[in-house]
This record gives structure tokens, sequence and C-alpha cells, in this order.
């Protein structure tokens, strides 16, 4: 192999080399990445959906009964995680699938 081509390889492999790592830095930026509000972290409607395993329309139900304290911040609606830990322990058991929290008072 020329030494030319060698070069030219070699660059080319700093050059990908380069883009994973800046690309590996996103990710980790990424990953921890949280809604926190004065050392508090809030979950937002899809967080929440995905833990509670529910809809969006059913986590409007909890909010009009008032059930899970809420705030909305520019027009979104997050939950802060003490609240939704509370509301869990409080509506949802071992035995109880989630459901409407009036099933389980």
């Amino acid at each position: 192999m020329s030494d030319e081509l060698k070069g030219w390889l070699e660059q080319w492999m700093l050059r990908l080399i380069g883009r994973f790592d800046r690309l590996d830095g996103f990710l980790e930026i990424m990953s921890k990445r949280h809604n926190v509000m004065n050392g508090e972290r809030y979950l937002d409607n899809q967080d929440l959906c995905q833990l509670l395993n529910v809809s969006k329309r059913t986590l409007q139900r909890y909010r009009s009964l008032g059930v899970l304290p809420y705030q909305c911040i520019y027009h979104k609606t997050y939950y802060r995680e003490k609240d939704v830990e509370a509301f869990i322990k409080e509506h949802f058991t071992k035995n109880d699938k989630p459901g409407d929290p009036e099933d389980t008072e």
C-alpha cells in the first residue's frame, strides 16, 4: 500500500472517530437531561403516561378530579416526582391494576 493511501486512510479514520466521539458526548448529555426545578425532578405527560401505563386522557381525568397535583409551565403540564410517588402509593397497589382513582378509595 502506498504512503499516500495510508495517509488518506488514517485521516479518514481520525475524522470518523472524531464524529463518533462527538455523538457519544451528545448522547451522554441527553441521557442526563431531566426536568429539574428548584432541585426537584418533574415528569411531563409522556413520562407519566409511560410510567403509569395510562393514556393522556386518564391523566387529564386525574387532574380534573384533583387527585394528581400538577403545574403548567409555558403551556406544558408537569408533575412533581414526589406528588407522583404519593399518588402511586395511594391509588395503585400490588393487587390492583391502574384505573380510575375513585375505584381504589
